[in-house]
């Protein structure tokens, strides 16, 4: 790896390093008891490094949340171009959503840490961030549909539309994550949801 090469990815372990100190820290003490000053402690840079990434501590903790939808659009670009929309989507949150750490089959989450996370996403000083985030990972899953069907992700409906229920999708699952007792594991939830949707939503029977 060229120099170049080696200090963008120091810069991108050190981005996620950050994001998840804030995460941490604000699980175990709560939203407003973390100050930037201990993030950047926790992940062993100075406030100065901290600032040269995130402009806010919300910020620093909703970057996972976007890089999952990146982890997701870039997994479904890698997905055969014949393979059916929604298999390939499918495999990409398998993929992107556990953000690289890989998905055990059957492991159930940790109920003291999904406790802190639940208290986390319900914080209203980050929901603005939340949708940000959201928004700009929904338009990114978008383009990437558009690629693989040959439509405008600007003008057509179908990539708006099936990014959308992306997005939906991916907001059932993680309140099923968060609220489902006892705790579903993650992979058996991404299945469910996603093989709902293509099988074309069928009703319960």
């Amino acid at each position: 790896m060229d120099a170049n090469g080696l200090r963008e990815r120091r810069k991108h372990e050190t981005r996620i390093a950050l994001s998840w100190a804030a995460i941490r820290l604000t699980v175990e003490r709560g939203y407003a008891n973390v100050r930037i000053e201990d993030i950047a402690a926790e992940a062993g840079v100075s406030t100065r490094t901290f600032s040269n990434y995130f402009g806010t501590k919300g910020e620093a903790i909703v970057a996972r949340h976007r890089d999952r939808a990146r982890a997701i659009a870039a997994a479904l670009r890698e997905r055969p171009a014949g393979e059916p929309i929604w298999a390939a989507i499918t495999a990409a949150v398998l993929a992107g959503f556990a953000l690289g750490e890989p998905i055990t089959e059957g492991r159930v989450p940790d109920r003291s840490w999904l406790a802190g996370i639940r208290l986390m996403v319900a914080e209203p000083a980050l929901q603005s961030e939340f949708h940000k985030a959201g928004a700009a990972g929904e338009a990114e899953i978008a383009r990437v549909v558009a690629e693989r069907t040959g439509t405008d992700a600007e003008t057509d409906v179908y990539p708006a539309l099936v990014a959308g229920v992306v997005a939906a999708a991916l907001n059932v699952v993680t309140r099923q994550l968060l609220g489902t007792e006892p705790p579903r594991p993650m992979e058996d939830l991404i299945r469910d949801v996603f093989g709902r949707l293509a099988a074309g939503l069928p009703e319960p029977r």
